[in-house]
């Protein structure tokens, strides 16, 4: 399965890869050059601890490059009056008589704490591309799912990947 990015996405992975090459990589060998140095590398456990942080260090490079290079790249483009990626969406909950609001992002970003939805949950999934004031069904599994109203849309262009809690 290929995550879907966008360009943005990718910019940032770009830029972590860049960060990570640059900087922490020179870091990371020179802290196991110097707890190499401490002699008896057996039951050194500042070499052992520096060459782990080396290896999560490179293991995330190689994270990013794969996603970046099996990436489906979309679009963060939509109607102004239809919910879209990067979008601010408040929803009425029936079932709750609760309202909330997030933004919706792709899978890589997703953060429900911090109020980021991926487009592949079941609520992006079924309110992706829909308008202000439909109610949509969201698909939980086969047995049950439930009404939400799509109460605003927001287009934001803002790269802050939160929403503000009151």
């Amino acid at each position: 399965m290929h995550n879907q990015l966008t360009e943005q996405d990718i910019k940032k992975m770009e830029e972590e890869i860049e960060h990570r090459k640059l900087v922490v990589r020179k870091q990371a060998l020179e802290a196991v050059k110097e707890a190499r140095a401490h002699g008896d590398l057996s039951e050194n456990f500042e070499y052992h601890a520096a060459k782990k942080e080396k290896n999560r260090n490179e293991s995330r490079i190689r994270y990013l490059e794969r996603m970046i290079r099996t990436a489906k790249v979309v679009s963060d483009n939509s109607a102004e009056d239809e919910v879209g990626i990067n979008n601010i969406v408040t929803v009425y909950f029936e079932e709750d008589d609760e309202e909330d609001t997030f933004k919706l992002v792709t899978t890589v970003r997703g953060d429900t704490l911090h109020g980021l939805i991926s487009v592949e949950s079941p609520i992006g999934k079924a309110i992706m591309g829909h308008k202000v004031g439909e109610t949509v069904e969201v698909r939980v599994n086969d047995t049950y799912s439930y009404p939400i109203t799509i109460r605003s849309i927001q287009n934001t262009t803002d790269e802050n990947d939160t929403i503000r809690r009151y």
